[in-house]
């Protein structure tokens, strides 16, 4: 102790001897523990590269995969880290082919194609492959044979329109709704029990990002695709029409084992075609609405942008994250809330929570939507419009979503908002064709019907089977009213009840979602359980059933695989549980508007109608009706969409119509027996 110089430390060490000591035996590491350790187990190994390898395949860790098939070119760093040692390389695809170059070899190659059953396809088109001509095709047989095409003045592709238009032979293909739209492009429809890797695939496991040929090939064919120069893309394209042939009954195998064959070759196979002819139909925009909306947004985006800057006392990016934060928590003073790695959030529920602090906060919000809409919309839909068909064509995904949604893209019409006035505007620009009226089909509540169903909850069945309003019923319950006491506002907070145990929603989440305590929250959640006890019996059977089996299904047979149900992790269990308890519900909602669209379809075409099928956003079906059509045309998809699935609850559908999307009104049910 003599040996410390400063007098206040010193002192401090004097008066605090038996701390200081016992803080140094803490910090000591103790040396003498007996052990039985055998020090030889523990000395480092490299991994097991099969184990590895799969456990990267099942986690989709590509470039993982690529770094550690491809190992031996990195031999030196690899050697200096111990982390991998070289794998053998899958065996590459390398399949033979014949060119045909002359119609005499087609007309050949179309004997043998019918002397078989089945003919695996694949093409290519052109940078657009809803505008432009196939300029080259592949072509695989039973017998292992390959034939490469390439479609040229010599070569007619009429001539293999008898092959594709025959119901006796299956074709096998990847994406068949492109392949479908190419083909539609020569007045060729491709007919017969198909098969379509890609959804095959994807019913398997939905839960994957990304279903490219080449993963699925490697996964079941334990084969890689040759990387070819551009040179050699006809080499690469043989090779995916035999991969595709050989996939077929191995992918149909594991459908069938897996109980999902019925919901492949009864919902998603006829669909195809239906999206496909909804896809090349296209929704008529009035360009300009969206021209003179956009000019309008433009306008009002600038008075709020002044009405913010006077707030702020000064002017600032408001889409930087970094000045909004410094204006807002720094200059303004407004509580922060949740911190991120660049500072306090500033996102939608955070700036929400801050709107009784300050006037700026619902400018910020609206500044935001108008935005968004303004770019994402307003200005983007114009340079979207086929300069063909004058017509905007989204693509209707049936491989996105984990619940067997169908997902919209190029551009999303599923996302334009409706209950806000500005994306209503949005909507007025989706405009009927010359002479006809859109037609909107929605399926009311039809995931509290199909959750009424599968509950078998007396209280719910009740309610729906005698028309009472749900919302209502559930708000005079949680407040303690009569049912003509309750008003819009509890109806509101009832409504976001009754949606968030479909979704498996926290009394945390209700909480954010309503901005009511926690505590308030918990109750809501527990009455509403007491009024439904069938809903809870369901929620707790799915969650048994999740955790034994390790997925969970729809009333059709759509699995979703749950993996992380039994997570030790719990944010990850209590997502999985969430998702678990909404699957069933969303996925059988899903499965029914596609019988729907499926049943529709086939009577369009059966009676001749000029109806046309435009889109398909979530519950709501919209369609392009020549007035003369309309009495018929009504009944015949309120028919289609109300028997598509038999529920214990009656199943009830919205029609408005309309020369626009925003502007349609409902068809009552007098009128709708009067047309009937």
């Amino acid at each position: 102790i003599d040996n410390i110089k400063g007098k206040r430390i010193k002192n401090l060490l004097i008066d605090s001897k038996d701390i200081a000591m016992l803080s140094k035996n803490l910090a000591t590491i103790v040396i003498d523990v007996p052990l039985e350790i055998n020090f030889n187990e523990c000395k480092y190994n490299k991994p097991d590269n099969t184990a590895l390898m799969e456990m990267f395949k099942k986690l989709e860790f590509k470039s993982l995969i690529s770094r550690f098939t491809n190992a031996a070119e990195q031999k030196p760093v690899l050697e200096q880290m111990e982390l991998f040692s070289p794998t053998p390389a899958k065996p590459k695809l390398n399949t033979e082919y014949k060119h045909i170059s002359t119609i005499d070899e087609l007309n050949s190659l179309i004997d043998q194609i019918n002397q078989s059953s089945a003919i695996a396809f694949t093409s290519i088109a052109g940078a657009n492959n809803s505008t432009d001509s196939i300029i080259q095709a592949a072509i695989s047989l039973d017998n292992g044979n390959a034939f490469y095409i390439n479609i040229n003045d010599s070569i007619d592709l009429n001539t293999l329109k008898p092959i594709m238009e025959s119901t006796e032979i299956q074709k096998i293909t990847y994406d068949l709704k492109s392949e479908t739209k190419i083909f539609a492009k020569h007045n060729i429809e491709i007919a017969g029990s198909n098969f379509d890797i890609m959804i095959a695939s994807y019913l398997l496991n939905p839960s994957r990002s990304s279903y490219k040929l080449e993963d699925i090939a490697y996964d079941y064919l334990q084969v890689e695709f040759e990387s070819e120069p551009e040179a050699n893309a006809v080499k690469e394209l043989i090779n995916k029409s035999d991969a595709i042939f050989r996939l077929k009954p191995i992918l149909e195998e594991k459908l069938k084992d897996n109980g999902l064959i019925d919901l492949f070759t009864n919902i998603e196979m006829p669909l195809v075609p239906v999206l496909a002819q909804m896809e090349m139909t296209g929704v008529n925009v009035d360009m300009d609405w969206l021209n003179n909306l956009s000019a309008l947004l433009s306008q009002k985006i600038e008075d709020i942008q002044q009405s913010i800057y006077t707030i702020a006392g000064t002017e600032f990016n408001i889409g930087s994250t970094k000045q909004l934060q410094h204006i807002l928590f720094e200059k303004l003073g407004l509580p922060s809330t949740k911190k991120t790695k660049t500072g306090y959030s500033t996102d939608a529920d955070t700036l929400k929570s801050l709107s009784p602090f300050s006037e700026i906060i619902p400018l910020i919000l609206e500044y935001r939507e108008l935005t968004k809409l303004k770019s994402t919309y307003a200005d983007s839909l114009p340079k979207l419009v086929n300069s063909d068909t004058r017509r905007i064509h989204t693509s209707l995904n049936q491989t996105v979503t984990t619940t067997g949604r169908l997902s919209s893209s190029d551009p999303n019409l599923q996302n334009i908002p409706i209950k806000t006035e500005a994306g209503r505007e949005i909507r007025k620009a989706f405009i009927a064709s010359q002479g006809n009226v859109l037609v909107s089909a929605d399926y009311s509540q039809i995931e509290l019907r199909i959750l009424a169903h599968v509950s078998h909850d007396l209280e719910l069945i009740n309610a729906f089977s005698n028309n009472i309003d749900i919302h209502t019923r559930t708000a005079s319950t949680l407040f303690n009213v009569p049912k003509e006491k309750v008003t819009s506002d509890m109806r509101r907070q009832a409504k976001t009840v009754n949606f968030a145990v479909i979704y498996g929603m926290s009394d945390y989440g209700l909480s954010r979602e309503l901005g009511i305590p926690i505590g308030i929250a918990k109750s809501y959640i527990e009455s509403y359980f007491k009024q439904y006890p069938g809903v809870k019996w369901y929620e707790t059977q799915t969650l048994e059933f999740a955790r034994k089996c390790g997925y969970v299904e729809s009333l059709l047979g759509r699995k979703r695989y749950m993996n992380e149900i039994n997570s030790q992790n719990r944010q990850i269990r209590e997502l999985a549980e969430r998702a678990a308890v909404n699957m069933p519900i969303q996925g059988t909602a899903a499965d029914i508007i596609k019988i729907a669209m499926i049943n529709i379809q086939q009577k369009l075409i059966m009676h001749g109608f000029k109806a046309k099928m435009l889109l398909q956003v979530h519950d709501e079906l919209l369609f392009d009706v020549p007035n003369d059509e309309l009495t018929k045309i009504i009944p015949l998809i309120k028919d289609s969409m109300i028997n598509a699935y038999k529920l214990d609850v009656p199943i009830e559908i919205e029609v408005k119509v309309g020369n626009d999307w925003c502007t349609a009104v409902p068809i009552s049910a007098d009128e709708n027996t009067a047309n009937t």
